[in-house]
């Protein structure tokens, strides 16, 4: 290592810790190459530790004076936390979320050179155990889809909303970023087709195909025919049912509407957006369909994740082996 070198690593090793955060977001963005989506997480999650650094007047912290006492005390505050939502205190995986941004934070002051407490002296909270996911069987999902009124243009979008959701295993947010154009209304209708295939690029930049059912098609079509709009998005919000666009829906939208025709249809309460796409999941695997191809299904980058709905396949085989095993018939001595 040459003299200048030397004293920039230096210099750098002399600047607070929280002063670091934003070189290490552009390094994530532009050395990295994370979504942008994944660079906002870790900002929020950081600006947590900087609100504690703050809190307990260590303002002036260097990345070298980063102690385990440091961290053991930022874990309390964390454990400590409440839910803006529930209340509730902060479960244990997302006490996680918070713990691994700050140890990229610190992988990065060992790509830097900078020298810092080693990112594996924070070990992460023992998750709690998986809970089964919540999916609605094929009645559930008509009465569901069947809800939204054929007669406004609200109604005819929430209909292609719910049919989309639950034809293409689209997360809420990949549903919510898609285009107009991109649905090609024209020539679906001139060419009546049956399916509509659509490449998507969703967490991660990872891009996968996904299919339009031609019922989610048709609901498409109707809901299209009666904008008048010039609009970018595919779905947008109207103001008071009148067909005046307004602008694109946001996740929460999506959310506020799926709560709504829940409540219509008298399903569970505590059914969501992402309670389609596990719906959709678990449908194909009920028909068959192995983890592997749901994977790509999904766009999950590891099979880890989809395993999530062996409870469907597991309650199968276990049905068809009492069913059909030669085994129950044998005689005991």
């Amino acid at each position: 290592m040459n003299l200048r070198d030397y004293l920039f690593i230096m210099n750098q090793s002399n600047i607070p810790l929280i002063k670091h955060i934003p070189d290490f977001l552009d390094y994530c963005d532009v050395i990295k190459g994370l979504a942008s989506k994944s660079i906002e997480n870790y900002d929020r999650f950081l600006a947590q530790f900087v609100t504690w650094i703050k809190k307990e007047n260590l303002d002036a912290l260097k990345p070298h004076e980063l102690t385990n006492d440091h961290i053991y005390r930022y874990r309390i505050y964390l454990s400590r936390q409440r839910s803006k939502k529930d209340g509730e205190g902060l479960k244990k995986n997302t006490q996680n979320y918070y713990l691994i941004a700050l140890r990229a934070l610190l992988i990065y002051f060992t790509k830097k050179d900078i020298l810092s407490l080693p990112a594996d002296k924070i070990d992460l909270a023992k998750e709690e155990k998986t809970k089964k996911v919540k999916f609605l069987n094929l009645d559930q999902l008509e009465k569901l889809l069947l809800s939204p009124s054929a007669t406004t243009i609200t109604g005819l979008r929430d209909r292609a909303i719910l049919e989309s959701l639950f034809s293409t295993g689209l997360r809420v947010g990949e549903l919510a970023a898609l285009h107009r154009d991109q649905m090609n209304i024209a020539y679906l209708k001139k060419n009546r087709v049956e399916e509509l295939e659509l490449p998507i690029t969703g967490k991660g930049g990872y891009t996968r195909v996904v299919f339009f059912s031609k019922r989610a098609i048709d609901a498409i079509i109707r809901y299209c025919e009666k904008r008048t709009d010039m609009e970018k998005a595919l779905f947008i919000n109207f103001k008071k049912d009148s067909g005046e666009a307004s602008k694109r829906l946001t996740t929460r939208s999506f959310e506020r509407i799926i709560k709504k025709y829940v409540k219509i249809a008298g399903l569970p309460i505590d059914t969501t957006p992402h309670t389609l796409r596990h719906s959709y999941a678990t449908d194909l695997l009920q028909q068959g369909v192995d983890l592997r191809t749901i994977q790509e299904f999904l766009g999950h980058r590891n099979i880890a994740t989809t395993q999530v709905y062996t409870h469907v396949t597991n309650k199968r085989l276990r049905d068809i082996h009492q069913k059909f095993h030669g085994g129950k018939n044998f005689k005991t001595q």
